[in-house]
């Protein structure tokens, strides 16, 4: 056993080897040692203090007590007021005298927050599929028992299911593509994009659309030219999203601006893509959750235009990928507006 003047050298040897945030206390539960990752949790004081003044964690502190009492080492989760989570390894250290004990601490609150994302999307997975397949289910029931010799009634339910099996491809559909730019958002696209054939492609698919809602598609500034570093297929899917869900959600008969121009920003010169539409805007308590997985501000709106929850979602990743971000400003009865920038080298 070391002399207890000895306590701290021989900790701190032992301390400065664990990348981790590590203390030692002594029987008097004090902080007899500290490593400098845990002197950003205890404070710079630490040493020499009580535990229970330095740390507000009783959980901590039970542990602490019952360790004194058995002497058995001890592994626990420790959720902090912040709501910082902590993986807790508490073990008794004899050698270092009686009632010495070592405490590593290791933070897993980003562990635990992907966690909750994940159990999170699950449910919100298994929501979305569970409602389509329900009907689908209801019917195929109904065509093979009430109305299985009734012909109109047939066709009426077989173009409800073609609808909810429709809706469910879309939403697989966009999960797999939201999985793929999400593996690939760390890898920034090679080559070059000339940015107003791409708005051109878009535009020109999402035109029949405009056309069924007595919208057009008016483009602004498409100088040949004005190119980026980027992925051409992703590039067109962003300008995809956002143009029908401006034709969708803007006002009918409206039409939808799409306008491109360059800018100087911060981190140099960028090329700025505007889709704006007449419709009668976002509240701004939900702009800062558009772009999360299946956040709709009308949900029911949203499923009745064939929505999944989705689009904004692969926007933003396919936008981080290219090094560029999304800005969103919208306004109860003016409208909105949906800017992507994006940075020409």
């Amino acid at each position: 056993m070391a002399p207890p003047g000895d306590i701290g050298g021989l900790a701190d040897q032992i301390l400065a080897g664990i990348p981790l945030p590590a203390f030692l206390l002594d029987e008097s539960e004090s902080i007899a040692a500290v490593n400098a990752p845990a002197l950003h949790l205890l404070g710079p004081g630490a040493q020499g203090r009580k535990l229970a003044l330095a740390l507000r964690a009783p959980d901590l502190l039970d542990a602490v007590a019952a360790l004194r009492e058995d002497h058995e080492p001890r592994e626990f989760l420790l959720r902090m007021s912040d709501e910082a989570q902590y993986r807790v390894s508490l073990s008794p250290l004899p050698a270092l005298g009686p009632g010495a004990a070592v405490c590593v601490m290791r933070d897993i609150s980003a562990e635990a927050q992907n966690e909750a994302i994940r159990r999170e999307f699950v449910a919100n997975v298994s929501h979305e599929l569970r409602t389509p397949l329900t009907a689908l289910m209801g019917f195929i029931e109904t065509l093979q028992t009430a109305a299985k010799d009734d012909a109109a009634a047939r066709q009426r339910f077989l173009a409800i299911m073609e609808r909810e099996a429709g809706r469910m491809n879309r939403l697989v559909l966009d999960l797999l593509q939201l999985s793929r730019v999400e593996a690939e958002e760390r890898m920034r696209p090679r080559g070059r994009v000339d940015l107003a054939q791409v708005i051109a492609s878009a535009a020109a698919t999402v035109r029949g659309l405009a056309e069924e809602h007595g919208s057009r598609i008016e483009i602004r500034g498409m100088t040949p030219g004005m190119a980026v570093p980027g992925d051409a297929d992703q590039l067109t899917q962003v300008f995809l999203n956002l143009m029908e869900n401006a034709v969708k959600y803007g006002a009918r008969g409206k039409d939808v601006t799409v306008s491109l121009r360059r800018e100087s920003t911060s981190r140099g010169p960028a090329l700025r893509i505007d889709v704006a539409d007449r419709g009668e805007g976002i509240d701004p308590v939900h702009l800062p959750r558009l772009t999360e997985r299946f956040y709709r501000v009308d949900s029911h709106r949203s499923r009745a235009e064939g929505g999944t929850g989705l689009g904004l979602a692969i926007v933003k990743h396919i936008v981080n990928r290219h090094r560029g971000w999304l800005k969103i400003d919208s306004r109860k009865g003016e409208g909105s507006v949906f800017s992507v920038i994006l940075p020409e080298r």
